[in-house]
């Protein structure tokens, strides 16, 4: 979505970035019909073509905490996913957390979490940052 190379030290990402087939949001709250209580996520990436979105939240636990950071994310914006299918139509909208403790402890849900955002593209060019 990004055409020039900057280094990521010197990146600031915009809020929002879009072109014909994908639109990303980047720490922006979801605007709902109804009050949901969380509606901030880290990442919300949807693909136009296919009608499906992403909704990517990043944590950086303690150890001990992992699963239930892991559940608490899940339930925590079930209730968002739900209200963008049905406001922006689309097929599903799936949560999807990345869990890695503070020590560099992984989940064993991190695998499945990274191959569920594998059906996104790497790249994605010519995007217009709104």
């Amino acid at each position: 979505m990004i055409e020039e190379k900057t280094p990521y030290y010197k990146d600031t990402p915009a809020n929002v970035m879009e072109n014909g087939n994908f639109k990303l949001y980047w720490k922006r709250s979801i605007l709902t019909d109804k009050t949901i209580p969380f509606d901030g996520l880290d990442i919300t990436f949807i693909n136009k073509k296919t009608n499906n979105s992403f909704l990517i939240d990043i944590a950086v636990p303690n150890t001990h905490n992992l699963a239930k950071t892991i559940r608490d994310k899940q339930n925590k914006y079930q209730e968002l996913a739900n209200e963008i299918c049905a406001m922006w139509k689309q097929n599903t909208a799936q949560v999807i957390p990345l869990i890695i403790s503070s020590t560099g402890v992984t989940p064993k849900s991190l695998p499945q979490s990274l191959k569920d955002l594998a059906c996104i593209p790497i790249r994605t060019h010519k995007c217009k940052n709104l």
